[in-house]
C-alpha cells in the first residue's frame, strides 16, 4: 500500500492489499479521479481528511446483456408512472445518495469533498446521473463515470419509493450502449440483475 501526495501517480494494482486496498492519500482533482477510474481504481473512505484507493479483486461487474429482469419488475416498467431521464439534476441525485441510510454504515462514504468533486467530473462531462421522477418529484436515481471507453463505474444509488432505483438502473443499461458497467464491489441487489465477479486482469482488459 502506497502513500500518495498531490503529484505522484498511482502504484500498480498488483500492490493492492488482500481486501484491494492500493493507496492512502492524494486528492480529488478531476485529473487524479480520471487517471483512477482509468487504471481501475476508485476512492472509497468515510473521512475527508483521510483517501483511500480501492482496487478489488474479483471485481463485481455487469455485462449489460446479461442483465435479470423478473416477471414482477417487467410489470412494473410497463405499468409504471416513473419517469427515467439522464443528468437532468445530478447534483439532487449525488446528495440524496449522500443522505440514503445503507445497512451496517453509521455514516455515509459520499463525503462533502466527493459531492464537489463529482459535480465537478459531471460538469466536464464525465459523470453520469439517473433520475427517477414520479410526479415530478425525484424519488430515485443513480450516478457513476463514464471513461468514453464503454465501461460505465457506477458509484451509487438511492431510492425514496419501492422499485424507483430498479428502474432507474435497468432503464439505464437497457438505453445504453456499454459494453460493461463497473459495480465495484458485490451487493445481492445487483447480483439479482445479473452482475457477477470477474477477475480484477479480466477487468482492467476492458478499461482498454
Amino acid at each position: 500500500m502506497d502513500f500518495l501526495n498531490n503529484n505522484n501517480s498511482f502504484p500498480d494494482v498488483s500492490k493492492a492489499t488482500e481486501d484491494g486496498l492500493l493507496a492512502v492519500g492524494g486528492d480529488l482533482s478531476a485529473v487524479r479521479l480520471l487517471s483512477a477510474y482509468k487504471k481501475g481504481v476508485f476512492p472509497w473512505f468515510e473521512d475527508d481528511n483521510t483517501i483511500l484507493w480501492w482496487s478489488p479483486d474479483p471485481r463485481f461487474v455487469l455485462f449489460p446483456e446479461d442483465l435479470k429482469v423478473s416477471k414482477s419488475m417487467r410489470q412494473v416498467l410497463r405499468n409504471s408512472d416513473f419517469e427515467v431521464t439522464v443528468n437532468k439534476d445530478f447534483a439532487a441525485v449525488i446528495k440524496a445518495c449522500a443522505a440514503s441510510k445503507r445497512p451496517g454504515q453509521d455514516d455515509t462514504w459520499i463525503t462533502k469533498g466527493m459531492i464537489e468533486a463529482y459535480t465537478k467530473l459531471n460538469a466536464l462531462g464525465y459523470a453520469k446521473s439517473i433520475e427517477v421522477w414520479l410526479d415530478n418529484a425525484l424519488v430515485g436515481g443513480l450516478y457513476g463515470v463514464d471513461l468514453g471507453n464503454g465501461v460505465f463505474c457506477g458509484e451509487s444509488m438511492f431510492t425514496k419509493v419501492s422499485n424507483a432505483s430498479k428502474v432507474g438502473f435497468i432503464s439505464f443499461v437497457q438505453n445504453t450502449d456499454y459494453k460493461l458497467i463497473d459495480c465495484q464491489v458485490y451487493t445481492n441487489h445487483l447480483e439479482s440483475l445479473g452482475a457477477i465477479d470477474i477477475s480484477r486482469d479480466q477487468f482492467l482488459g476492458y478499461l482498454g
